[in-house]
């Protein structure tokens, strides 16, 4: 049996939070029921990448109910051990309170393969993105902004790299060698452009990292869907697979690439799409204290494009292999491989 169908059995699981989950919440008493809400369920025989949320509902001394989102990430193949490492991590680095902050990390189950988290109420940028409610993505670009600062300017003397292999284009999962073998079986037309593409791209980052020891803290998977707005003020990122120690413009390419294609799909105004990336872009200079030089932006340029590819290898390889979906992303990347820039 698959050990991770336990988690959708209500039974199973409020039994399970009574004793793992219920001693982090000292101000009640009991749970009185879980309610499960799959986000993500890939289950196969014995194998499985899950994103569960458990609506808790908690019973304080008064007899009152208190109803908090307690999330799991689980994949047979890539334990979370490391995310439940980097959540608290960030924990003791100020991401605990404050306007910027993130999701409460709780326990890591081995049994599972799993982390246990208190998530975050609200929605994500990405749902305001589709609403079209512009002044509300321009104030939560703008935060989104500023939480990344915050983040790169962790020191990393003593911080340990969490994800080593995804610190590089050249060896980030599922690795330029897998992809460029998938893309040469299912899409033999595209295998010269696919090589030439990741040739360009781990030439120019390596030698940037040859330049500089230098490197900083990084979400990695920076995009509007794992940017939380909590409320007016408040602000939290999450989804910390890919966290690693990187070049810190990887985090800005990967943002406004991902604002730039989402806005284009579901707002299709073009003044919407720089407009924000701009406001993007220029909150985080404000205050990183930084200039855009020439060579940042090569960077960024850099890292906008790879994220391009990395999107459309998805459609090619995990959506439905839907290449109409790729090709306006492939032809951007062809246009940066000529001309080496990309104007925001």
């Amino acid at each position: 049996m698959n050990v991770i169908t336990k988690l959708f059995d209500e039974h199973y699981v409020l039994s399970f939070f009574k004793k793992k989950v219920l001693s982090y919440y000292p101000d009640f008493t009991d749970i009185k029921k879980v309610k499960i809400i799959p986000i993500k369920k890939q289950t196969w025989k014995t194998s499985y990448h899950v994103v569960i949320r458990f609506d808790t509902y908690f019973i304080a001394s008064n007899g009152k109910f208190s109803k908090i989102p307690i999330y799991c990430s689980a994949h047979s193949n890539e334990p979370r051990r490391n995310v439940y490492s980097v959540l608290k991590f960030l924990w003791r680095n100020h991401f605990s309170s404050g306007y910027l902050t993130t999701v409460r990390p709780l326990f890591y189950s081995s049994y599972f393969r799993a982390v246990f988290y208190r998530g975050v109420k609200g929605e994500n940028l990405f749902y305001y993105i589709k609403k079209g409610t512009y002044e509300e993505m321009k104030q939560i670009t703008k935060k989104a902004a500023t939480w990344l600062v915050k983040l790169h300017k962790i020191p990393t003397y003593e911080t340990i790299n969490f994800n080593k292999q995804n610190s590089r284009i050249d060896t980030a999962i599922p690795g330029k060698k897998h992809i460029l073998n998938m893309v040469d079986y299912f899409y033999p037309e595209l295998d010269e452009f696919f090589r030439t593409a990741y040739e360009c791209m781990v030439s120019q980052e390596k030698k940037f990292f040859q330049a500089t020891k230098k490197r900083w803290v990084i979400h990695g998977d920076a995009h509007p869907e794992n940017v939380i707005r909590i409320s007016n003020n408040k602000l939290a990122f999450i989804d910390f697979n890919d966290f690693c120690l990187a070049d810190f413009a990887r985090d800005l390419g990967s943002f406004i690439q991902q604002l730039d294609y989402m806005i284009g799909v579901k707002v299709r105004k073009k003044e919407y799409i720089q407009e924000l990336k701009e406001i993007f872009l220029n909150s985080y200079l404000k205050y990183a204290k930084l200039t855009l030089d020439h060579e940042l932006n090569q960077r960024i340029n850099l890292y906008y494009n790879w994220t391009a590819l990395r999107t459309a290898t998805y459609f090619l390889l995990k959506y439905n292999l839907n290449k109409e979906k790729a090709e306006p992303l492939i032809k951007g990347v062809k246009e940066y491989l000529d001309s080496k820039e990309l104007k925001f």
